[in-house]
């Protein structure tokens, strides 16, 4: 053992998400099942939080721990507990970064996910949230529809920021969720360039509508009113320019069933809504296809809609 641990660790686990949803702009986003990112975090006997090694980022990501979401998780997470420990982090990344899967929030939410194990949890889940949401401000916004169902899974509505005020939608029964990531980088911060500055007040009243008829249909398992809700007339046109084919892939994914279709964050992924695992692989094949033809490999992911966030490995 090294004279700098102690010998304790903890590993953590944090999914891939889909924010935004289309309707909901950074106020709505999900789980998934599958990829994520892994954080294992150890006492050392130097105070504060450093990094360790960093995998499977291509050497993109910083080794600062002041720079990186998940030492920046890392470190709120520790202030917050008031305990005065020494934390160093290795990252496993999941994620492709850039891909519109949330990850610099599934690296923060591992890694406060595994700092407060380690700590021996005396902090809620629902506290780190605001810790995540830190990390999330420092390299692309402040916003908690990635670290939120990163942290607690399933579908979750950010009714408020300042204080955290998180809302679980249940999940209609069957609903599955299908996102094809294109072979191509969009940075967040380039994709939130492009957002209206102002927006009509027609739209916005349509939009809240939306939104209001979602959770409706979250509740009732109404799948018809579902799919009428998942458009957007603020965002997506605003984004899919920047995502070579976007929109001919939404409409590959509605002709081939699927309940609505839009950017998965900040793009470039597409997710679509449908009613079965059936129907999603039936999208899934179409998108790709899609974005076949404007110049793209893709791959595809098919996940329920309903699925757990952060946790111990």
């Amino acid at each position: 053992m090294s004279k700098k641990t102690t010998g304790r660790e903890v590993k953590a686990f944090a999914p891939a998400t889909v924010a935004n949803l289309g309707l909901g702009f950074d106020i709505l986003g999900l789980a998934l099942v599958g990829p994520g990112d892994t954080v294992t975090a150890r006492l050392v006997r130097e105070k504060g939080v450093r990094m360790g090694s960093i995998t499977g980022d291509g050497g993109v990501l910083p080794n600062d721990a002041g720079a990186n979401t998940a030492g920046i998780a890392a470190a709120a997470t520790l202030r917050r507990t008031g305990i005065k420990e020494g934390i160093e982090l290795d990252l496993e990344k999941g994620l492709p970064i850039g891909s519109g899967l949330g990850s610099s929030a599934a690296s923060a939410a591992a890694a406060a996910w595994a700092v407060n194990r380690l700590l021996g949890s005396p902090l809620r889940r629902v506290d780190l949230v605001e810790p995540c949401v830190e990390a999330e401000e420092a390299v692309s916004g402040r916003h908690a529809d990635n670290v939120a169902p990163a942290l607690l899974g399933g579908l979750i509505l950010v009714q408020s920021l300042d204080p955290p005020d998180l809302v679980r939608l249940p999940v209609p029964e069957g609903l599955s969720v299908v996102v094809v990531t294109p072979d191509f980088v969009l940075n967040t911060r380039d994709s939130r360039s492009v957002l209206p500055e102002s927006v009509p007040l027609k739209k916005v009243v349509r939009s809240t509508a939306n939104i209001a008829a979602m959770v409706s249909a979250c509740y009732s398992g109404d799948m018809a009113l579902l799919a009428r809700c998942v458009t957007d007339e603020i965002v997506t046109p605003a984004r899919a320019p920047l995502i070579p084919g976007c929109g001919e892939v939404m409409d590959a994914a509605l002709n081939a069933g699927a309940l609505g279709s839009n950017i998965s964050g900040a793009g470039p992924s597409v997710f679509a809504l449908c009613r079965s695992p059936i129907s999603a692989a039936r999208a899934a094949d179409a998108m790709k296809a899609a974005f076949a033809e404007a110049g793209l490999e893709s791959t595809a992911l098919i996940s329920p809609a309903d699925c757990p966030g952060a946790r111990s490995t």
